[in-house]
């Protein structure tokens, strides 16, 4: 299996180059056409009043001019790798910037997304990666604002809960988990869930892989001390991997902003990319 239509978010921050590396990278392995957004965002209407024409068709410029820039830089790389690439603007009120990219995000196989970057300011809204997951009925691959890591996909760790969204997010990685060199199928604490699991937490899951040719090693972790996301990312350092695939928003997103959650802590703490589906 491979991705055939592929989608990046192409933006000002100092992460993006980085962003737009991988995805290139992956366009050259699953031999993908690669399409490039950049989202402008404007104020609400009602924050222009008094200011004059001359003075908004200005900053207006600006923002065309910065996003002609990004997208030669992205067009740069897509072309020195030789790849099947197009470049994309949308221009829309700052508070649907997540729409508009979720929107752009349903013709293609994959988003490629940044992390919220809290000392950038040219990140976006911290909101921005969970409301394109959400939103658009794609997955989406997460990378950290630091850059992914040395490697990419050949070391793959699946949190497994056996929940609806976890097997979407499954599916979805199948043409990365093919061509890894090693797979780990993790369960945190499956005891606590009542049902779901089987008698043997991921053996299942397991040999669904199996039967797509992908060697999984099973594991089970307990961490009482821990919550299952800290739990997760511990587990990942631990084994070195470099890819981390889950579902994303198992409960209700008003439960995960009271009480936080598994994907929110994910969101904010990943240190490799993070492949999600909701």
């Amino acid at each position: 299996m491979s991705y055939k239509d592929l989608l990046v978010q192409v933006d000002d921050t100092r992460s993006c180059a980085k962003r737009i590396e991988l995805a290139v990278a992956l366009a050259v392995t699953h031999e993908a056409h690669l399409t490039g957004v950049y989202i402008i965002s404007e104020p609400s209407p009602a924050s222009f009043v008094g200011i004059p024409a001359e003075l908004l068709t200005d900053l207006q410029q600006k923002a065309r001019d910065r996003a002609d820039l990004a997208l030669r830089r992205f067009a740069d790389v897509a072309k020195r790798n030789q790849i099947a690439f197009e470049t994309r603007v949308d221009r829309v009120l700052y508070t649907e910037v997540a729409d508009a990219l979720a929107t752009n995000a349903r013709y293609a196989d994959l988003v490629i997304l940044g992390q919220y970057d809290p000392d950038d300011p040219a990140s976006g809204p911290r909101y921005l990666p969970e409301e394109v997951i959400l939103g658009s009925g794609r997955p989406a691959l997460l990378v950290p604002y630091i850059g992914p890591a040395a490697t990419f996909g050949e070391r793959v760790m699946v949190a497994w809960d056996a929940s609806r969204e976890a097997a979407r997010a499954v599916n979805d990685a199948l043409p990365l988990l093919e061509r890894a060199k090693a797979v780990g199928v993790v369960t945190v604490n499956p005891g606590d869930k009542p049902f779901g699991h089987g008698e043997e937490p991921g053996a299942d899951i397991g040999l669904h892989l199996a039967r797509h040719g992908i060697k999984v090693e099973v594991q089970r972790v307990e961490a009482r001390e821990l919550d299952t996301a800290n739990a997760i990312l511990s587990h990942l350092a631990n084994e070195g991997a470099d890819l981390l695939v889950m579902g994303a928003y198992g409960h209700s997103r008003l439960r995960e902003v009271v009480l936080g959650g598994v994907t929110r802590t994910i969101l904010a703490d990943m240190t490799v990319p993070v492949l999600m589906s909701h």
